[in-house]
């Protein structure tokens, strides 16, 4: 069987900030059989659900992070055909 590894979650936080920190961002490929997509998670206990907190300093490294996971989700339908 031949293997792969496969980049699936990025975390955007403050330089020297811990994984756990209330300021990180993770942006997840995720897939629930219906395809991939990317989906955006903040663990900050104060934020309501459903909502993403965004500062205009952190904005530029988060798009980037989510462009680069949507660029690499894949599409079932080019893989089943292909």
């Amino acid at each position: 069987m031949k293997y792969e590894k496969r980049v699936t979650k990025l975390t955007v936080l403050p330089e020297g900030e811990k994984l756990f920190s209330e300021a990180a961002t993770d942006i997840v490929i995720e897939d629930e059989a219906a395809g991939e997509f990317v989906r955006v998670i903040q663990s900050d206990d104060n934020a309501a659900m459903g909502t993403v907190q965004i500062t205009p300093d952190e904005w530029p490294v988060l798009r980037e992070a989510i462009d680069q996971m949507i660029k690499d989700c894949r599409d079932d339908q080019l893989q089943t055909e292909g």
